[in-house]
């Protein structure tokens, strides 16, 4: 079976670069054409936009305070948080981008009396202050990539694996990029730090990988590549695995750590990929190439 595996490998490989490729295709169209549509590349929550926040401790029917709010109140979000163990109620969380007072006095209306602190709480953000955090998260994201890439080529100091990795590190975030979009996740400040991460966690196995094939002679090509693949893959997985344990605990009473590590996992099914398909096909394309 695993000379199977590896003379389909060494008969294909080039081949199955075509796959990331077109899906990397794909996600700079759609990305463009999401640009154009709405002026950004990601969707934003209030965090991102600025707006108002309002979490109720009230027994009420959160599809009827939709059905009575959303013509009212602009971009209306409404989430229900329970309790891990019971999976009691504990509370609705409103978002919306109307103005604080405005939404609190419409809110009383519909609850039938007054919001205090033993009831609710609210939390609002000026757009501003949000356009202000939005661009320091995209260029710490710009920052730590650029840096990433200086490391990269100064470990290897060979311009076509140092480009692999770069690549597949970046193919893992502009593909998670578009799925996220297309799952229609609205970004809060917290999923561009999971963003940041990510570039984190890709680029470990693509380092790994590169390092026990150039850097190492014992064992023939397929033989470096299949140890690192057993090695990388066990990484990656064990991270999958972790991370989707604590979605399933999180996700009910916790947005900002359940998208944290939605995009997480996205991203590493993406790294597993674009690690073992793309970074893979262009070593052992460059490295044969090398010994002709």
């Amino acid at each position: 079976m695993k000379n199977k595996i590896k003379q389909f490998h060494d008969k294909h490989y080039k081949t199955l670069l075509l796959i990331p490729l077109l899906i990397l295709l794909f996600s700079f169209v759609y990305l463009g054409f999401f640009y154009k549509t709405n002026n950004d590349f990601i969707y934003k929550d209030i965090s991102l936009t600025g707006g108002t926040s309002v979490t109720l401790y009230e027994e009420i029917n959160v599809q009827d305070l939709q059905n009575e709010l959303s013509s009212k109140l602009e971009d209306l979000n409404t989430r229900e948080i329970y309790d891990v163990v019971t999976q009691e109620r504990k509370a609705i969380v409103i978002e919306t981008k109307s103005d604080g007072d405005y939404t609190k006095d419409l809110i009383e209306k519909f609850i039938g009396h007054e919001l205090n602190d033993e009831n609710s709480s609210f939390e609002f953000t000026g757009s501003s202050l949000s356009e202000s955090s939005y661009k320091q998260l995209l260029v710490a994201i710009l920052v730590a990539f650029i840096f990433m890439g200086i490391v990269v080529f100064i470990m290897f100091r060979s311009f076509v694996p140092s480009a692999a990795v770069i690549l597949s590190a970046f193919a893992d975030i502009l593909m998670t990029l578009t799925l996220v979009n297309l799952l229609g996740i609205k970004m809060s400040s917290a999923g561009i730090v999971a963003f940041l991460m990510l570039i984190g966690y890709s680029v470990d196995t693509d380092i790994l990988l590169t390092t026990r094939v150039l850097k190492r002679n014992e064992g023939s090509l397929n033989e470096r590549i299949y140890n690192s693949f057993k090695t990388g893959t066990t990484m990656t997985l064990t991270s999958l695995l972790a991370i989707t344990f604590a979605l399933i605990v999180v996700k009910s009473f916790s947005l900002i750590l359940a998208q944290i590590f939605t995009i997480l996992v996205i991203g590493l099914v993406f790294d597993i990929f674009n690690t073992w398909i793309t970074n893979v096909s262009i070593l052992k394309w460059y490295m044969l190439r090398k010994k002709q």
